[in-house]
């Protein structure tokens, strides 16, 4: 072991003759643990809302989404479904056509997503995971399912034969319309089922067969509003998107889960970042505590440094002595928080200890890169609130 490594070892585990020095040097050591321990908890926490928060989208969000470059449809012919088959990467994929509806019953109204769907739906999409009761759409029939949000404001329940649900949506064409009652399609549907999954969903889309959507709005059978696609697990999103783009051409738009959700993934990662920058922050002021603590112990042992340079000592290796002091109580103190970190973290996931609700615990999550994220920050702090430290001694201390 080299010698400023072993003086160093012997002045970070033994106690000084100075009991106020005693308690600084405590006091240092549980800041940088405290630090490390609520930095790591934060982005854990961050990590789990984050992953939450997309949970949501990604029921309705597909792998790849085609969509209209311009105007309201894309056209889909036997041919491009055949060449999209043939595409790597590509598991399944389902038709639909999207319009905005007015929903009317028992005197109640509502504006929502008519969304027309085929029978491969639930094989691209986890909707499934969502629906409360009832049955899912058919193809021959004319039923819907809807959102918990949208029954509650309609007072509308499933498999009511008795009053339908009136669906109105605009009629296509050019000009103007002399009569109001003819601008709009309107037809009747039976409720089979409502699912939930937040406040802004469930008050947003109607779900029903894609023949009965494709008859309301007159659409032909190669007219389509969207595309979604799933992907093979191994897939790369980005490599299939443009082989999608070459068989559907320019007049379609392809997305990505994560494009189509851009804007709430900069949010996320937005708050994510300054998070950060808030906790080291705290971080770099709880070091300072660390700076005072390397100084009090160089005048304290201000003659055991006369001693050692007489020994034969360089002034760099002695400040390498408390450089690596300050160095290895800032690693030693950064792993034990991030352990710390851990065990309250791994608590949370277990015993629900924090809750959102009466049945929904706080989100958090283990990931390698917050492990990685909190010991890099602590570290390089840590190494540079020592150097600072060890600075101070200059050759006027081991002259005088």
């Amino acid at each position: 072991m080299k010698f400023p490594v072993f003086i160093a070892k012997r002045y970070l585990f033994t106690k000084s003759s100075n009991n106020a020095i005693n308690i600084i040097t405590l006091i240092s050591a549980i800041s940088i643990v405290a630090g490390s321990a609520a930095l790591f908890i934060v982005l854990s926490g961050f990590s789990g809302l984050k992953d939450f928060s997309l949970s949501f989208s990604s029921i309705f969000d597909p792998d790849l989404k085609v969509i209209p470059a311009s105007g309201k449809t894309i056209q889909f012919t036997d041919k491009n479904a055949t060449d999209l088959t043939a595409v790597s990467g590509v598991a399944d994929f389902t038709k639909i056509i999207e319009e905005r509806a007015f929903l009317e019953f028992r005197g109640k109204n509502h504006i929502a997503y008519l969304k027309g769907v085929d029978a491969n739906y639930m094989r691209v999409n986890t909707i499934d995971s969502t629906l409360l009761y009832g049955n899912w759409i058919t193809e021959d029939e004319p039923v819907a399912a809807i959102g918990f949000g949208i029954s509650r404001l309609l007072s509308l329940g499933v498999n009511n034969y008795t009053d339908l649900l009136r669906v109105m949506v605009p009629r296509p064409g050019d000009g103007q319309i002399s009569d109001p009652t003819q601008a709009f399609n309107s037809a009747q549907l039976v409720v089979s089922d409502i699912f939930q999954v937040n406040e802004e969903l469930d008050q947003k889309y109607i779900f029903t067969n894609l023949e009965f959507v494709r008859n309301l709005l007159r659409y032909d059978s190669t007219t389509l509003s969207a595309l979604e696609i799933k992907l093979d697990p191994l897939a790369d999103p980005l490599a299939v998107k443009k082989n999608v783009e070459a068989i559907l051409g320019r007049n379609v738009e392809v997305k990505t889960r994560f494009q189509l959700n851009d804007k709430l993934y900069k949010m996320l990662n937005a708050e994510n970042l300054a998070v950060y920058l808030i906790f080291t922050l705290v971080l770099i002021i709880a070091l300072f505590n660390l700076v005072g603590s390397i100084i009090m112990i160089i005048i304290d042992k201000k003659e055991n440094i006369k001693t050692l340079h007489s020994l034969g000592s360089t002034l760099k290796e002695i400040r390498y002595i408390f450089f690596l002091q300050g160095a290895m109580m800032t690693i030693f103190g950064g792993l034990a928080g991030i352990i710390l970190g851990a065990l309250i973290v791994g608590a949370q996931l277990q015993f629900k200890l924090k809750m959102i609700t009466a049945t929904l615990a706080y989100p958090m999550e283990f990931t390698f890169t917050n492990f990685i994220t909190v010991f890099a920050t602590i570290s390089i702090l840590g190494i540079l609130a020592s150097y600072l430290a060890a600075s101070t001694i200059r050759p006027k201390l081991i002259e005088d």
